[in-house]
């Protein structure tokens, strides 16, 4: 007779998602892997003195959401320093900034504003954040992470370091604003320490496993996240399951060390090689054919060129390693696209990351070429009449912008992901399933799939997660309503648990 199980869930709707339409009562767990899926009544025999019985009540199972594009440092430095998603106004993206200023930190920090929603105010400029502070640096970076704001210390203290091209002017004078590579001077210049690294990654962690999040693909730049996860691991204090995606600046050192995609533990592993091409719609440097509808003169920004961009991604196939392409402009999707058909090798699941205004020749080339579409159904909440893209794009493109549905018709794998803006799965899954067009949208199955087993294909990890079956880790969300029975309020479903490995590392009902 087989072991006792560790823990048992039951009470409840499991649904498996290995098959679109798979339900079972109750899950058996030992060894933080799934023992066994089937009816209460069979579950009921691996129990056993010693199993704990978790009692669902009523509530729907599924395997843990898996974001496969995010940025955890950012995300936990907006829970540390002031969080600037969701403010109304820009009086209110201020408030909160003021709020951070009374910290007393160095710098002063905000992340995630999004003028989109202040209906006549205008972005922040440097003259706002002056009113912030005059003796120290404040920075105040747009949801995208594409442009960030500086005050005039701020400016002053980085200006010899940032690209000419990249300061953003009025009448010969400096915004404020700074774009693209500039951003990333900024980011250095706040870049945390190790131990520091470690703390804001601990918040982020928390806040992942509110919003069901059991792994993350977490794009890392010159940063001390790398060895600060290491750290959490081995001080056995890591709960979240890490698929590091190291920016091209890494790629010497992974060479060097012969890294290769999945090394390291069960909750560490190496992913792919990022890289970009162009930037984003938000901040208008995504790489589009014809010009923005609010910027008659812009056509976007290459931040890296076609040749670099070929150069690089023939190094890293060469190396036997994953490639995460950043392409959202349909300029910059077709020059990825020329790439993969030369050098793509379909074992490698090399990833397109974020396919914003793929059209339908180039979903045909993306399908071709085997690679993963890495897209993130949130973006839809800029898609409607009256939204962002209508704005920067006209109707037309605002349309078609993320056509998940077109992907999913062409059988090209979907991973889904949130670029924090923000990260919760559940308000992702609802935007994708109330897109405002057929193309756009996925049904309910499709949606969590994308975001289950789609993001865990994307990392090599669908034999280990994405679906609730034996022999897998007993990763899961628990939702206290079925997103099949209320798929117009997804995004309102209340995470009642989140298990890794068996173990509840979130509960809500506390």
């Amino acid at each position: 007779m087989a072991r006792p199980a560790d823990v048992v869930f039951t009470g409840g709707d499991v649904h498996t998602l290995a098959e679109p339409d798979g339900v079972e009562e109750a899950v058996a767990v030992r060894n933080g892997r799934v023992a066994r899926v089937d009816s209460a009544y069979e579950i009921d025999f691996c129990t056993g003195v010693e199993t704990t019985v978790v009692d669902l009540d009523g509530s729907v199972l599924l395997p843990g959401f898996v974001d496969a594009h995010t940025h955890m440092l950012t995300l936990g430095q907006s829970r540390v320093h002031a969080d600037l998603s969701g403010a109304e106004s820009q009086k209110e993206a201020l408030d909160r900034l003021r709020t951070d200023a009374a910290r007393n930190h160095d710098w002063v920090l905000g992340f995630g504003w999004d003028e989109s929603d202040w209906g006549t105010d205008p972005a922040p400029r440097r003259d706002d954040l002056d009113a912030i502070s005059t003796d120290r640096p404040v920075a105040a970076f747009r949801v995208d992470l594409h442009s960030v704001v500086l005050n005039s210390v701020a400016l002053d203290r980085l200006r010899a370091d940032l690209p000419s091209d990249e300061i953003r002017t009025e009448s010969g004078e400096a915004t404020g604003v700074v774009v693209e590579s500039a951003v990333d001077v900024v980011s250095a210049a706040i870049e945390p320490g190790r131990e520091r690294a470690g703390t804001l990654l601990r918040a982020a962690i928390d806040f992942a496993h509110e919003h069901g999040v059991t792994a993350v693909h977490d794009m890392v730049r010159q940063s001390a996240a790398p060895r600060a996860y290491r750290d959490l691991d081995a001080a056995d204090d890591l709960d979240l399951r890490v698929r590091i995606n190291y920016w091209a600046d890494h790629l010497d050192a992974i060479e060097e060390l012969g890294l290769r995609p999945n090394h390291g533990s069960e909750f560490v592993r190496t992913g792919a090689i990022k890289t970009f091409t162009d930037g984003s719609i938000g901040s208008q440097s995504a790489r589009v054919a014809e010009p923005f509808a609010d910027e008659p003169d812009e056509t976007g920004t290459w931040v890296v060129p076609p040749a670099e961009f070929r150069t690089l991604a023939e190094r890293v196939d060469d190396a036997g390693l994953q490639l995460a392409a950043h392409a959202i402009g349909d300029v910059a999707i077709d020059a990825v696209l020329d790439v993969l058909e030369d050098v793509g090798d379909p074992a490698a699941r090399h990833r397109i990351e974020h396919l914003e205004l793929i059209d339908e020749a180039s979903i045909a080339r993306l399908s071709a070429v085997d690679a993963v579409a890495s897209v993130q159904p949130n973006f839809h909440q800029w898609a409607g009449e009256d939204g962002l893209y209508a704005r920067r794009l006209g109707d037309e493109r605002r349309r078609r912008s993320n056509p998940l549905g077109r992907l999913a018709d062409a059988d090209i794998p979907i991973a889904f992901g949130s670029d924090g803006m923000p990260m919760d799965p559940l308000y992702g899954i609802e935007q994708a399933v109330t897109a405002p067009t057929a193309a756009q949208r996925l049904s309910v199955t499709e949606a969590l799939r994308a975001y289950t087993r789609g993001s865990a294909y994307a990392g090599y990890d669908e034999n280990r997660m994405g679906t609730v079956e034996t022999g897998n880790l007993a990763d899961f969300v628990v939702l206290a309503e079925s997103p099949w029975e209320h798929p117009e309020r997804i995004a309102d479903i209340d995470v009642v648990m989140t298990v890794v490995g068996g173990e509840v590392v979130y509960e809500s009902r506390q």
